[in-house]
């Protein structure tokens, strides 16, 4: 049982000092913008100020320091001639940029003060820009290809955070996030993770969102086959057009069978992106097998061989227009007239016997 005195001072503590605080104005600040870092709760009769980069108070990080009784400012090392300190403690930031951001301490000096004196700590964040997705691929092949998203610009001190269809990314194996999150693998595009996509950028003070990605899914190459107004045309009377079908995004190649190119002539011309070949007034080299081919960056797909049969009288002014040797024609004119009598001998063989039998 004490007396009252004692009981009072049980309950008597020693008054202490606000904690020093540090606000940030404007609170939210934009790169290339300024900002004040003004300090609060300083204690009676300090006598200097020093602010420091970061949380470590050694001569490499030491930023300014102001002397009170002499109204002396004195750069360190860590200064880069943007920073300003007043006599009240408070750091002017100019022209801020993204080194600045981080953590910020300033210790409050005292006379006869044998300790380190009164510190305070303060993390800088900028007001961060809308952010924007880059691809590797914006039109990968169903089910075939990974993609890689990319939420830009990489920068330190903020969460990076994933959306599709406007929700929170599910768990799947087919989509993997990379330690920062700030990249996003998709393994097999399908149509359920062809987006859209959207990505966040989040610091204690501001966040922002990008505008939304959509994966273009390429899908398997359908296999192509040809058609034609006229199959069977006749030499030098008809003109013969290829399509090949369907007609797709890839690339279309029309072509002889065994890879054979199109020979270069006035009388072969393609449009509609290759798929069509026209023949002008066919001729008997014309004849052939043709193919088409459809292909993309990822792969492709021929058509069956189709064929064109040319049709040609023999004898034709073709023939004798074709021939190499110029005694070809004089040669057949004599073949033909050989053939001919020998002709007119049987007949006339054939009716003298039936006279001479007759007669008897």
């Amino acid at each position: 049982h004490g007396t009252p005195l004692t009981s009072l001072l049980i309950f008597w503590n020693m008054p202490t000092t606000a904690q020093v605080t540090i606000e940030a104005q404007p609170t939210k600040v934009s790169e290339g913008k300024d900002v004040l870092l003004l300090v609060h709760n300083l204690p009676q009769n300090p006598i200097g100020y020093i602010w420091y980069k970061g949380q470590i108070m050694d001569i490499h990080h030491y930023i300014t320091s102001y002397v009170i009784d002499a109204e002396t400012i004195i750069s360190g090392p860590a200064y880069s001639g943007r920073e300003t300190v007043y006599s009240n403690a408070s750091l002017l930031i100019q022209n801020v940029t993204q080194n600045d951001t981080g953590s910020y301490t300033i210790q409050i000096m005292k006379l006869g003060d044998k300790t380190e004196g009164l510190t305070g700590h303060f993390t800088l964040y900028l007001d961060i820009p809308k952010p924007s997705i880059s691809s590797s691929n914006l039109n990968p092949r169903k089910a075939v290809e990974t993609v890689i998203l990319s939420c830009d610009p990489d920068t330190e001190d903020v969460s990076y955070l994933w959306w599709i269809n406007g929700q929170s990314l599910p768990i799947s194996r087919k989509l993997q996030l990379s330690e920062n999150n700030r990249t996003l693998v998709i393994f097999g595009v399908t149509k359920d993770t062809a987006g859209p996509y959207e990505c966040e950028m989040k610091n204690p003070v501001s966040s922002s969102r990008s505008d939304p990605v959509t994966l273009n899914l390429l899908y398997e190459l359908p296999k192509p086959y040809i058609t034609s107004n006229n199959f069977n045309p006749m030499e030098n009377r008809n003109d013969v057009s290829l399509t090949c079908v369907p007609k797709t995004q890839g690339y279309t190649d029309m072509r002889r069978v065994n890879g054979q190119s199109l020979p270069v002539s006035p009388r072969l011309k393609q449009s509609g992106k290759n798929r069509i070949l026209i023949l002008a007034t066919v001729t008997r080299n014309d004849t052939g097998h043709y193919e088409c081919e459809i292909r993309d960056r990822v792969g492709s797909i021929c058509s069956d061989p189709v064929t064109l049969d040319v049709l040609f009288i023999f004898g034709s002014s073709v023939d004798q227009a074709t021939s190499k040797n110029p005694n070809d024609q004089s040669n057949i004119l004599w073949i033909s007239g050989i053939i001919i009598s020998a002709l007119w001998l049987k007949l006339f063989l054939k009716y003298f016997i039936l006279f001479d039998i007759n007669t008897n």
